[in-house]
């Protein structure tokens, strides 16, 4: 017998190996293709790239002010929906895990779970005509129309579901003799919360926080369709790739929020949030 086949742990892990190669070599790859290509530049003239060593497109986006307001907008966008998601999953997620009843509780997951399974540009324009003057929302509350809050009310409906799946599991792998525990001891229901509940959902929080956070960070799309004149970093890189064809300025800004991606992962990750993914 083959010494693969005398420990079943090695020889999954032989299996597994070429597949996490590729997707190393695909990801990690691709990142630094984009690391390299930033620190090029672009001939004015005939518009080829000059593969040689430059620090303009970093000191370009570092001095003008523009791409710090950008920047800033694009941090405050993607912490304005992953707090909104959090204030609305952690009600969500607790009556689903501790007072639905058991058949009830697979509905709530399937609803939870149906709105990914939709074209996200589906939902991004059905969300257009929500907002429109005139439209179905103006006349029943009022629309706040294309702009900033249109897209921090958009992002946060898309993205829901990633923050509510994670503090749902996080509560069901809370025990009911916590709570009950709690209640016998005096507590109220808020007191509860604070002192039980919410300590343990702290790493779920931070694992739904991780989705969020960096799919607002990076998103476009939106922005296009209901954003108005709203320019976060997403527009930016695609505007550059695009009718501007400057690649490696391109490069450059998208590196902004992988940067920011991998200081908000080191910061999360002593919270234990990366085991709840």
């Amino acid at each position: 017998m083959s010494f693969l086949h005398r420990h079943p742990r090695l020889r999954l892990a032989a299996l597994l190996s070429a597949p996490m190669l590729w997707l190393v070599v695909a990801y990690l790859g691709a990142l630094a293709v984009l690391l390299v290509s930033a620190f090029w530049a672009v001939n004015g003239f005939t518009g080829e790239v000059v593969r040689e060593f430059t620090l303009q497109n970093f000191r370009t986006i570092v001095t003008e002010e523009v791409y710090r307001n950008v920047t800033l907008r694009s941090l405050g966008v993607a912490v304005a929906v992953t707090v909104i998601c959090v204030l609305l999953a952690l009600p969500m997620a607790f009556y689903m895990a501790k007072v639905a009843s058991p058949r009830a509780r697979g509905w709530l997951v399937i609803a939870i779970l149906t709105p990914l399974w939709a074209s996200y540009l589906v939902k991004a324009y059905a969300w257009r005509v929500l907002l429109a003057n005139d439209g179905p929302l103006d006349s029943l509350i009022g629309t706040p129309g294309y702009g900033l809050v249109a897209v921090v009310i958009v992002l946060s409906y898309l993205w829901l579901p990633y923050m509510i799946l994670p503090i749902y599991a996080g509560l069901e792998r809370l025990p009911d003799s916590m709570l009950e525990a709690s209640a016998d001891l005096g507590a109220r229901a808020g007191r509860t919360f604070r002192g039980v509940v919410l300590p343990i959902l702290v790493p779920s929080i931070f694992a739904g926080s991780i989705f969020t956070f960096s799919l607002s960070l990076g998103d476009y799309i939106t922005v296009q369709i209901v954003g108005g004149k709203t320019q976060l970093i997403g527009n930016l890189v695609y505007a550059n790739v695009g009718a501007a064809n400057n690649l490696p300025f391109a490069a450059a800004i998208a590196c902004i929020p992988v940067l920011i991606m991998v200081i908000y992962l080191t910061a999360v990750r002593r919270s234990g949030a990366l085991e709840e993914l």
